[in-house]
């Protein structure tokens, strides 16, 4: 780093930093703005160009919480895993998939490489609130064949879903982790769309 930061540009740098790694992605002007109480956007902006002036930070344009720590630039681990929309982890609800940003997060820290296809959706809902899957979480999922008992995407009978996926009698269904919510068995169809890998969740 080429010149020394403010007090304030400081306690900004350690809250992109703490923020990142607690949730796997940047803060966004908004959250910033209301940590440190700000005026406005504008403000918060202000402060990550003369980060950026000073080099402790890299903004890439054209990119959602296009922040990026210098650090990482140099860790060919870090993948940017495109969101798309939310999943319902309620009642089985019908999502069409449309992209909304993406999160970057180190892929070997939950032992994947970067060849892996894998997403990222919203969720909604607390059908697998026992199993520590809350509303406005993240997850990260691989496009692979599931195991009995893997936390899963699907799209069961023309619904989508977040579920654990159980076999039993050699017959597939889906389980939630809530006992508020009932076990949904298929009629027809049962199409696993990813495999839930890690957990995102925003700092509160």
């Amino acid at each position: 780093m080429s010149q020394k930061l403010t007090d304030r540009q400081q306690e900004l740098l350690d809250f992109l930093r703490d923020s990142h790694r607690q949730t796997g992605v940047m803060p966004s002007t908004r959250e910033i703005q209301a940590h440190f109480g700000f005026a406005s956007q504008t403000a918060a902006m202000s402060h990550l160009r003369a980060l950026e002036r000073k080099g402790a930070i890299n903004r890439l344009p054209g990119k959602a919480r296009a922040v990026v720590l210098p650090e990482e630039l140099e860790r060919e681990e870090i993948m940017d895993i495109p969101v798309y929309g939310e999943i319902a982890a309620g009642m089985a609800q019908d999502v069409v998939p449309e992209r909304d940003g993406c999160v970057s997060i180190d892929v070997t820290s939950i032992g994947l490489s970067k060849s892996k296809k894998v997403f990222a959706l919203n969720v909604r809902g607390d059908s697998m609130i026992d199993a520590h899957i809350c509303d406005g979480d993240t997850v990260v999922l691989e496009m692979r064949e599931p195991r009995n008992g893997d936390v899963v995407a699907a799209l069961i009978d023309g619904e989508t879903t977040l579920k654990r996926y159980i076999v039993s009698s050699g017959k597939p269904h889906l389980q939630a982790e809530n006992e508020m919510y009932p076990d949904l068995i298929p009629l027809s169809e049962l199409v696993i769309q990813g495999v839930m890998v890690a957990l995102l969740r925003k700092a509160a």
